[in-house]
């Protein structure tokens, strides 16, 4: 398979005041007539939000709108998303839009905890409003430092999440310290209660101490295909082990295979993407396949899209 980059999209601006910097984990809706992206800009240094813009769906590349508020408010203090809101995956189900979104939180001893909530919409995701104060995907005695990053495929009748489970904060420097995470699996009927996560990785590593997040799932056929993003825990903002794209396939959900020569989509020459490809969301649009994803900076340079061509 091949991914046909049509470059950038969109990189904050100081939109409304509050879009500063940042356009990180960009989600897609797909509506009739246009595409609905939700991302997270960050007003101030350290504090996330989720942003809103419609996309043409015949040329992603064009921006209907940009939405002046957000879409989320932080949680109350002490609440699992006090200090930032980021989204995961967006979907819709008996008439009503839902959005699974990772709560953020500060911590002493390490920089952030963060689990994920559940958020839902009934005009086709323009407006959304939490259904619980706490989250949906917590600590279990087999996961216990963080989860986030959860995307859900549907097959017959159960919802087949997948996510970033933390394993280890590496000391970087005095005080400075690093998460480490892999990527499990939990199953849901209604995308509130989730059952059998036993925190077991469903990848084999590529590099020393490797960290991957982010997948995304799509069935194309009869066969369900991954991608995610991976980082080492040592030079990942600009260097070498920054995050690049992996893949990975499955026929029946339970039992992956990790290829990622098959991917085809990798770091730019120049531009938005020259140092990093991260957080990829693939998504079918009409009879394409479309991958969203960002670049440099951990979405500080932006997001953009490709086109799968070649499968």
């Amino acid at each position: 398979m091949r991914w046909i980059k049509k470059g950038l999209i969109f990189r904050a601006g100081g939109e409304y005041g509050w879009i500063n910097s940042h356009a990180q984990v960009p989600k897609v809706l797909v509506r009739e007539n246009l595409l609905r992206v939700y991302f997270s800009p960050r007003p101030v240094p350290g504090k996330s939000c989720i942003a809103m813009m419609d996309l043409d769906i015949d040329n992603p590349s064009k921006i209907l709108k940009i939405y002046e508020n957000p879409v989320l408010e932080h949680g109350e203090k002490g609440e699992f998303d006090e200090h930032g809101v980021m989204p995961q995956w967006v979907g819709e189900m008996n008439d009503k839009v839902y959005l699974l979104y990772a709560g953020w939180s500060r911590r002493d001893s390490i920089p952030y905890s963060n689990w994920v909530g559940i958020a839902c919409s009934e005009d086709g995701g323009l407006h959304f409003h939490k259904m619980f104060r706490g989250p949906v995907l917590d600590r279990t005695p087999n996961e216990t430092l963080s989860g986030t990053g959860l995307v859900c495929i549907r097959e017959d009748d159960i919802y087949y999440g997948f996510y970033a489970n933390g394993t280890k904060w590496y000391e970087r420097d005095e005080g400075q310290y690093d998460s480490a995470y892999e990527i499990v699996s939990a199953k849901s009927k209604d995308l509130i209660h989730w059952y059998d996560r036993n925190g077991e990785p469903l990848l084999p590593t590529k590099i020393k101490d490797e960290a991957n997040t982010a997948p995304t799932v799509v069935k194309i056929g009869n066969r369900f295909h991954m991608w995610f993003c991976y980082r080492g825990v040592e030079d990942y903002h600009d260097g070498e082990l920054s995050y690049s794209i992996g893949y990975a396939w499955s026929d029946d959900l339970e039992h992956w295979y990790r290829d990622d020569s098959q991917c085809k989509i990798e770091k730019s020459i120049d531009g938005f993407d020259s140092k990093m490809t991260a957080y990829p969301y693939v998504v079918k649009v009409k009879n394409k396949y479309l991958m969203f994803y960002n670049g440099n900076g951990f979405g500080q340079g932006g997001f953009g899209y490709a086109e799968l061509e070649d499968f």
